[in-house]
């Protein structure tokens, strides 16, 4: 995702911390984790300095994506205070989930029709829905997406309609042996209704379809996370999604 953006994207495996920086206007192109697993408060108080430099160094802003189960108990206590100290605030929350649920019955829903992305017109349609319902200026989500050759031919990327209008979206795309579930998002006038889950499993279905995988992981949003157990995902690790203090 990263270097489709950009053949310069800074894409780096450093100890401990994994690099995957378009410097896009889209934040979620920017990001950095942890790769360590138990560590403990020391260490993880060097990585967020080191972390947060990173950060600093780059023309826009980014997310650092902690993933909590790779810590110790009694760093997770103190990973507030100790992400403070670094200069980072808590920007949201999250879950991070997995399941071998493919594959699944053909999906529908009687206001939608879905349709894969093929085009630019309907890329940027897919942006502004992601926009919309994270709270991105539309110049930002179309400069993480619009334009894009992968989006269009290796991600199985769907809108959903209703009237003719895109209204959602859900995208997969096959990774290390397992299908990834990516930027599911509803137009925040047409949520509650189905919309979001309806277009996951048609995106789920049709990636299933084209590669024969079955397991699929996913990072969902506190208020997008009751939609995927009904579909079988398991939650697993929480994930903190941390920002440069302003």
């Amino acid at each position: 995702m990263v270097l489709d953006r950009t053949p310069d994207a800074d894409v780096r495996d450093l100890p401990g911390i994994a690099v995957r920086w378009a410097d896009s206007k889209f934040a979620f192109w920017n990001c950095i984790t942890f790769t360590e697993a138990d560590a403990e408060l020391d260490l993880v108080t060097r990585r967020l300095s080191q972390a947060a430099e990173i950060m600093r160094s780059k023309r826009l802003p980014g997310f650092l994506w902690l993933f909590e189960d790779l810590l110790e108990d009694e760093t997770r206590a103190a990973l507030p205070a100790a992400a403070e100290r670094a200069g980072l605030d808590l920007a949201f929350s999250g879950i991070g989930m997995a399941g071998d649920l493919l594959p699944i019955p053909e999906p529908s829903h009687p206001d939608l029709t879905f349709v894969r992305v093929t085009t630019d017109e309907q890329l940027q349609s897919y942006a502004d829905i992601n926009s919309r319902a994270y709270g991105f200026a539309l110049e930002d989500g179309r400069d993480g997406l619009v334009g894009s050759t992968l989006w269009k031919t290796e991600v199985h990327a769907y809108l959903g309609l209703r009237d003719g209008i895109p209204v959602t979206c859900a995208g997969t795309v096959e990774t290390d042996g397992c299908l990834f579930v990516v930027l599911v998002a509803t137009d925040p006038q047409w949520e509650r209704r189905g919309y979001g889950e309806a277009v996951t499993r048609k995106s789920l279905y049709e990636a299933n379809r084209a590669t024969g995988l079955t397991r699929a992981t996913l990072h969902a949003t506190a208020a997008g996370a009751p939609v995927y157990p009904r579909i079988g995902f398991k939650p697993n690790s929480p994930i903190h999604f941390y920002n440069l203090k302003a």
